[in-house]
Protein backbone atom coordinates (compact mmCIF):
# COMPACT_ATOMS: atom_id res chain seq x y z
CA UNK A 1 0.00 0.00 0.00
CA UNK A 2 0.84 3.70 -1.15
CA UNK A 3 1.75 6.34 1.68
CA UNK A 4 -0.78 8.82 1.70
CA UNK A 5 0.39 11.96 -0.61
CA UNK A 6 0.63 15.07 1.75
CA UNK A 7 -2.23 18.11 1.04
CA UNK A 8 -0.58 20.14 -1.61
CA UNK A 9 -0.26 23.68 -0.93
CA UNK A 10 -2.46 26.45 -2.38
CA UNK A 11 -0.88 27.60 -5.85
CA UNK A 12 1.41 24.43 -5.99
CA UNK A 13 2.32 22.70 -9.57
CA UNK A 14 0.80 19.15 -9.61
CA UNK A 15 2.80 17.18 -12.30
CA UNK A 16 1.08 13.87 -13.38
CA UNK A 17 3.20 11.29 -15.01
CA UNK A 18 0.79 9.85 -17.82
CA UNK A 19 2.08 6.91 -19.82
CA UNK A 20 3.77 8.86 -22.56
CA UNK A 21 4.08 12.47 -21.45
CA UNK A 22 3.30 14.72 -18.26
CA UNK A 23 0.03 16.29 -17.97
CA UNK A 24 0.24 19.77 -14.91
CA UNK A 25 -2.11 21.56 -13.12
CA UNK A 26 -2.21 24.13 -10.35
CA UNK A 27 -3.51 23.21 -6.57
CA UNK A 28 -6.33 25.46 -5.75
CA UNK A 29 -7.74 24.07 -2.24
CA UNK A 30 -9.96 21.64 -1.09
CA UNK A 31 -8.55 18.66 -3.11
CA UNK A 32 -9.18 20.67 -6.57
CA UNK A 33 -7.29 21.34 -9.56
CA UNK A 34 -7.40 23.78 -12.45
CA UNK A 35 -5.76 22.41 -15.90
CA UNK A 36 -5.93 23.28 -19.03
CA UNK A 37 -7.12 20.30 -21.30
CA UNK A 38 -7.86 19.81 -24.84
CA UNK A 39 -11.65 18.62 -25.25
CA UNK A 40 -11.43 14.77 -25.34
CA UNK A 41 -8.77 14.85 -22.03
CA UNK A 42 -9.60 11.94 -20.30
CA UNK A 43 -8.54 11.15 -16.85
CA UNK A 44 -6.11 8.19 -17.01
CA UNK A 45 -6.72 8.11 -21.32
CA UNK A 46 -3.34 6.64 -21.55
CA UNK A 47 -3.12 6.78 -25.37
CA UNK A 48 -6.32 8.27 -26.39
CA UNK A 49 -5.39 10.90 -23.90
CA UNK A 50 -2.25 11.89 -25.89
CA UNK A 51 -4.14 11.85 -28.96
CA UNK A 52 -5.93 14.59 -27.43
CA UNK A 53 -2.52 16.46 -27.29
CA UNK A 54 -2.76 17.05 -31.07
CA UNK A 55 -6.12 19.41 -30.42
CA UNK A 56 -5.82 22.99 -30.96
CA UNK A 57 -8.30 24.02 -28.76
CA UNK A 58 -8.83 23.24 -24.97
CA UNK A 59 -10.75 24.06 -21.55
CA UNK A 60 -9.78 25.20 -18.76
CA UNK A 61 -11.38 23.04 -16.57
CA UNK A 62 -11.34 22.72 -12.39
CA UNK A 63 -11.87 19.02 -11.15
CA UNK A 64 -10.50 16.91 -8.29
CA UNK A 65 -6.95 16.21 -8.27
CA UNK A 66 -7.74 12.89 -7.96
CA UNK A 67 -10.16 12.42 -11.20
CA UNK A 68 -7.81 14.55 -13.22
CA UNK A 69 -4.89 11.80 -11.65
CA UNK A 70 -7.14 9.02 -12.24
CA UNK A 71 -4.66 5.74 -11.66
CA UNK A 72 -1.33 8.03 -13.18
CA UNK A 73 1.18 9.11 -10.06
CA UNK A 74 1.56 12.76 -9.56
CA UNK A 75 3.48 14.94 -6.78
CA UNK A 76 3.90 18.68 -6.13
CA UNK A 77 6.82 19.92 -8.63
CA UNK A 78 7.02 23.48 -7.88
CA UNK A 79 10.46 23.54 -10.08
CA UNK A 80 11.53 26.86 -11.15
CA UNK A 81 10.94 28.26 -7.89
CA UNK A 82 14.77 28.45 -7.56
CA UNK A 83 14.72 30.90 -10.96
CA UNK A 84 11.68 32.51 -10.89
CA UNK A 85 9.35 33.71 -7.75
CA UNK A 86 6.72 32.90 -7.57
CA UNK A 87 3.18 34.95 -7.25
CA UNK A 88 1.85 34.94 -3.82
CA UNK A 89 -0.75 31.88 -3.44
CA UNK A 90 -3.83 33.94 -3.16
CA UNK A 91 -2.72 35.81 -6.37
CA UNK A 92 -2.34 32.38 -8.12
CA UNK A 93 -5.17 30.91 -7.22
CA UNK A 94 -7.48 33.96 -8.33
CA UNK A 95 -5.77 34.38 -11.82
CA UNK A 96 -6.28 30.23 -11.94
CA UNK A 97 -10.33 30.67 -10.79
CA UNK A 98 -10.83 33.88 -13.12
CA UNK A 99 -9.89 31.12 -16.39
CA UNK A 100 -12.02 28.55 -15.58
CA UNK A 101 -14.72 27.48 -18.26
CA UNK A 102 -12.73 29.45 -21.27
CA UNK A 103 -11.79 27.66 -24.49
CA UNK A 104 -7.82 29.13 -25.10
CA UNK A 105 -5.79 28.06 -28.19
CA UNK A 106 -3.79 25.02 -27.71
CA UNK A 107 -0.17 23.84 -29.05
CA UNK A 108 2.14 21.22 -27.99
CA UNK A 109 4.91 23.14 -28.84
CA UNK A 110 3.93 26.56 -27.38
CA UNK A 111 0.60 26.94 -25.07
CA UNK A 112 0.03 23.48 -23.65
CA UNK A 113 -0.49 22.51 -19.85
CA UNK A 114 2.78 23.21 -18.88
CA UNK A 115 3.16 26.99 -20.52
CA UNK A 116 -0.39 27.41 -18.15
CA UNK A 117 0.64 26.33 -14.63
CA UNK A 118 3.64 28.10 -15.25
CA UNK A 119 2.12 31.41 -16.63
CA UNK A 120 0.02 31.26 -13.29
CA UNK A 121 2.30 30.32 -10.61
CA UNK A 122 5.05 32.79 -11.99
CA UNK A 123 4.32 34.49 -14.48
CA UNK A 124 6.09 33.03 -17.20
CA UNK A 125 4.70 30.32 -19.87
CA UNK A 126 7.09 27.42 -20.07
CA UNK A 127 7.74 24.03 -20.84
CA UNK A 128 10.39 21.82 -20.13
CA UNK A 129 9.15 18.97 -21.75
CA UNK A 130 8.91 20.72 -25.11
CA UNK A 131 12.72 21.86 -24.97
CA UNK A 132 14.19 19.00 -23.74
CA UNK A 133 11.71 17.07 -26.80
CA UNK A 134 13.54 19.43 -28.75
CA UNK A 135 16.69 18.92 -27.70
CA UNK A 136 16.30 14.83 -28.06
CA UNK A 137 15.27 15.80 -31.16
CA UNK A 138 18.33 17.12 -32.20
CA UNK A 139 20.39 15.29 -30.36
CA UNK A 140 19.42 12.07 -32.15
CA UNK A 141 19.13 13.96 -35.63
CA UNK A 142 23.17 15.07 -34.91
CA UNK A 143 23.28 11.28 -34.13
CA UNK A 144 22.08 9.78 -37.24
CA UNK A 145 23.67 12.27 -39.42
CA UNK A 146 26.92 11.30 -37.83
CA UNK A 147 26.17 7.54 -38.12
CA UNK A 148 25.33 8.10 -42.04
CA UNK A 149 29.10 10.32 -42.40
CA UNK A 150 31.09 7.06 -40.58
CA UNK A 151 28.68 4.94 -43.07
CA UNK A 152 29.92 7.54 -46.29
CA UNK A 153 33.83 6.72 -45.01
CA UNK A 154 33.71 3.33 -44.73
CA UNK A 155 32.28 2.61 -48.22
CA UNK A 156 34.55 5.28 -49.85
CA UNK A 157 37.54 3.34 -47.61
CA UNK A 158 36.43 0.16 -49.00
CA UNK A 159 35.97 1.19 -52.55
CA UNK A 160 39.56 2.84 -52.19
CA UNK A 161 41.01 -0.76 -51.40
CA UNK A 162 39.37 -2.42 -53.88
Amino acid sequence: MRAPIPEPNLGDLIEIFRPLYRHWAIYVGDGYVIHLAPPSEIAGAGAASLMSALADKAIVKKELLYHVAGRDRYHVNNKHDDKYSPLPPSKIVQRAEEQVGREVLYKLTSDNCEHFVNELRYGVARSDQVRDAIMAAGIAGVGMAALGLIGVMFSRNKQQKQ
